[in-house]
């Protein structure tokens, strides 16, 4: 079958939107046409080599869209079905088997390895040469996607497909990193540094428990607006004082949680430094390839807890199911972070997105 598709053929190329073959679904796959398909941060540091994925190939991993044929085996979705593609799992590992997907033993093969378990790849050019496919499970900077029925979250009647593929990967990291991790007590502080998707996600989370004090921490003064209309009950901007000292002050000390969301060594350092004795800092955003993390051993030894978050944690069709029936009762209205761009304009969606004039940018399918 042709269907469209945004190729990288090399590492820091561009994407280039071309026609290209896509293989029928095989036993236990499915092949969705994507309504529309969120850019996440991981895209971009793919095509630039900070995670291995062979090129040339498909990238994109927040895909949302139509099931319009299955594989052999497939029950528990059908023709016609509106799904989100979450994260590929393996079913068999210790970590699966204790219902623990984003920590698959073989999640990095699985995402990155450019195929199938067996090797294959669903995806040709019109040569006949092979394109890396099943990136995180999907390839979803597509019309169509060839994935695993396992990775599918059934969409409720009435909700909007083409809003929700961000919903698999970026909001899921921020949302789930609160409920499965955080899990604030009653009357706990919570600091969240970078309030982009997945800072943001974060604190819409935290409205949604017992927290009382929700901290959002920035350099834009646009996206720290957005955090206190979407619930941060205080905000610090970077360039205009000490983020920690700040902190502090709002918190009468060290604050109870600190998230790092902005993917940067600086930024881990201060939501480590933010919070004291038996305060958890969880580091959530991923950062370049090799860096390393330096902590003062003295205030860790005081009961403070670092911790790592894969995805947000949990399981995909739990997650994402519930963020959308949040989503429905009003209680998390991300899509006020969401800007879509047509599948041609990705080099446009992906610039924006660095320069930080667009949180969320979405890539919407022809047709």
């Amino acid at each position: 079958m042709r269907v469209s598709a945004a190729v990288v053929d090399g590492l820091h190329g561009r994407f280039d939107v071309r026609d290209v073959e896509i293989d029928d679904p095989g036993p236990g796959e499915v092949l969705v046409r994507i309504a529309a398909s969120g850019i996440c941060h991981t895209d971009a540091a793919t095509r630039d080599g900070n995670l291995p994925f062979p090129l040339p190939g498909v990238l994109g991993h927040e895909g949302a869209g139509t099931v319009v044929a299955v594989g052999e085996g497939v029950s528990e979705v059908r023709e016609g079905q509106a799904v989100v593609i979450g994260w590929p799992w393996c079913g068999r590992c210790r970590h699966c088997r204790a219902g623990e997907h984003r920590y698959c033993q073989s999640v990095f093969a699985l995402a990155s390895s450019g195929g199938r378990q067996d090797g294959s790849s669903a995806l040709r050019d019109l040569t006949g040469e092979r394109l890396s496919s099943h990136f995180f499970g999907q390839s979803s900077f597509a019309t169509h996607s060839v994935t695993y029925e396992s990775s599918l979250v059934p969409v409720p009647d009435g909700l909007p497909i083409g809003l929700l593929g961000p919903l698999a990967c970026g909001l899921a990291t921020g949302a789930g990193a609160i409920f499965y991790t955080v899990r604030p007590s009653p009357g706990a502080s919570v600091a969240v540094y970078g309030v982009g998707a997945v800072g943001l996600a974060a604190i819409m989370a935290c409205v949604n428990t017992t927290a009382t004090t929700i901290v959002a921490v920035d350099r834009h003064e646009s996206r720290l607006a957005l955090a206190k209309q979407l619930g941060a009950t205080h905000i610090v901007n970077t360039t205009q004082e000490d983020p920690v000292r700040a902190l502090h002050d709002i918190c009468d000390g060290p604050a109870d949680y600190a998230l790092d969301c902005t993917g940067t060594v600086s930024g881990a350092r201060q939501a480590a430094d933010s919070v004291g004795m038996l305060g958890t800092c969880v580091l959530v955003g991923g950062t370049s390839a090799g860096a390393e993390l330096n902590l003062d051993h003295g205030s860790t030894l005081r009961g403070k807890s670092i911790v790592g978050v894969l995805g947000g944690g949990g399981r995909s069709r739990e997650l994402i199911g519930a963020l959308m029936d949040l989503y429905a009762q009003g209680r998390f209205p991300f899509d006020r972070l969401i800007e879509p761009f047509p599948l041609d304009r990705i080099e446009d969606a992906l610039e924006a997105s660095a320069r930080g004039e667009v949180i969320k940018p979405v890539l919407t399918m022809p047709g």
